[in-house]
């Protein structure tokens, strides 16, 4: 029974971020933004890993520091399947961690 309560537990914490802290959380972090915490970031984080690949993950990072790479990307080609899959992101993360 402890080990059942023990992995629901870090199932639970996993699923809302507060596992290791990943590219979006540490730049979430390191961003400077008013309201921006260690809990809110990991809650972000865990978003970005339920909707984004690593590699998108550290893509939309430098997203924190530059916010014109968003709008650059978002206008560019090729970039259409990534920028549904960041929206989905953006959309999860702005439900999930208010």
């Amino acid at each position: 029974m402890r080990i059942k309560i023990g992995l629901l537990a870090l199932l639970t914490l996993a699923a809302c971020g507060g596992g290791p802290s990943g590219p979006i959380s540490r730049a979430c972090e390191a961003g400077g933004r008013p309201g921006a915490n260690q809990a809110l970031c990991s809650c972000v984080q865990g978003a970005a890993d339920a909707t984004l690949s690593g590699r998108e993950q550290r893509r939309a990072a430098k997203f924190f520091k530059d916010p014109q790479k968003a709008q650059d990307t978002r206008q560019g080609d090729g970039t259409a399947a990534f920028w549904r899959r960041y929206k989905a992101f953006a959309e999860r993360a702005e439900a999930v961690c208010r």
